[in-house]
């Protein structure tokens, strides 16, 4: 009813978890919009050239990409965020499990802000040894949860310091040569 009452008809998200819920959920409630994830307003915007990435500082760097599961598997955006990547004239490497096929972060469901429950190891750390695999400087992420868990990980598999976590929003507004 807020966002009626505003006459709201687009809303762009960072957050996969609140993409899925305001484009599948609320039209339920009455709440038609057209939601979009940032890394999909980013692709528009430099394919309009109304952005632009300029500079290398990525250039050569090893990235990998961690598929948010509501972005990816719940809602099939795979494209969008890899194509942004490919901008960077950085070396995209792929996880062994990614795409339809990706590894949650841990983070899903407020597992995040709850004890671990019994297990061999947290997903978090799973996953984080994943990225540690592709040998990638830079795992990009286009969820704060995400961004979240995988630094969590790596601290804790005492990678922090080889494996930086970062949204692709970030990398983006970062690419630009100071």
């Amino acid at each position: 009813a807020t966002l009626n009452a505003y006459e709201v008809t687009k809303i762009v998200t960072t957050c996969p978890h609140c993409f899925n819920t305001l484009k599948k959920e609320y039209p339920d409630l009455g709440g038609n919009y057209e939601v979009i994830h940032h890394t999909q307003l980013l692709k528009k915007l430099l394919k309009e050239e109304k952005l632009t990435i300029q500079g290398g500082k990525f250039k050569g760097k090893r990235i990998t990409y961690h598929d948010p599961c509501y972005l990816g598997r719940a809602n099939q955006i795979y494209e969008a965020p890899r194509e942004l990547l490919q901008k960077l004239d950085a070396e995209l490497i792929e996880m062994k499990s990614c795409k339809s096929k990706g590894l949650c972060c841990g983070a899903g469901g407020a597992q995040m802000f709850k004890d671990a429950e019994k297990g061999n190891k947290e997903i978090n750390i799973e996953r984080t040894e994943d990225v540690k695999e592709t040998k990638a400087e830079i795992v990009a992420t286009g969820c704060p949860f995400c961004n979240t868990m995988l630094t969590d990980g790596a601290k804790t598999i005492e990678e922090e310091r080889k494996i930086s976590v970062m949204d692709i929003s970030e990398l983006i507004a970062n690419a630009q040569e100071l």
